[in-house]
């Protein structure tokens, strides 16, 4: 572990007094990161909207922020999680602006820090391992066949609606789905 004032305020760290409560998906989660330096949370599409996925652990083991990704095949975004994750577990500093060649099929993904705002949002299990925000955490996002990123403009409004704008406070994202639960 590092001086990470993120690192001593998860389940593996500090002893709650309820370790004995914790369900499958906790000990899953626990033993995923114990194991593997960290663990993917994949929320399958479903009718209230896309699925999507995100890191658990990589802040507590490696000191690198969490990853979340929008609008793709969840077991695909687990692959790309895990690919980002392993370049920070190696080394690799990953941050906010960044762009990232070959994550998948040579796909180049862009970093984009979330607002703390979504956090409950979209990020429950993270919430539960770390027991509190903040931690950080960067949105992967993925770009249309043309190369367009969804916050650019020439990107198709389809495009544009699949993955959130998690750097954007929630009250100025625009309406849509991503913001159906708000």
């Amino acid at each position: 572990m590092t001086g990470d004032p993120f690192q001593c305020r998860c389940v593996l760290c500090h002893d709650y007094g309820d370790r004995d409560d914790a369900d499958q998906v906790e000990r899953t989660v626990i033993g995923n990161v114990q194991e593997h330096g960290w663990h993917v949370a994949m929320v399958p599409e479903d009718e209230i909207g896309p699925g999507f996925a995100y890191t658990i652990g990589l802040s507590h083991t490696h000191g690198a922020p969490e990853l979340a990704m929008f609008g793709l095949d969840v077991h695909l975004m687990h692959r790309m999680l895990n690919t980002l994750g392993e370049k920070a577990a190696s080394g690799t500093v990953l941050a906010d602006g960044q762009e990232h060649h070959g994550v998948a099929r040579g796909l180049l993904v862009g970093l984009r820090r979330a607002d703390l705002r979504w956090y409950r949002t979209f990020f429950g299990q993270a919430i539960g391992f770390y027991r509190r925000p903040p931690f950080p955490v960067l949105q992967v996002a993925w770009p249309d066949p043309n190369g367009c990123f969804h916050w650019e403009e020439v990107a198709g409004q389809g495009h544009r609606e699949s993955q959130p704008q998690l750097w954007l406070p929630p009250s100025e994202h625009p309406v849509g789905v991503w913001t159906a639960e708000l």
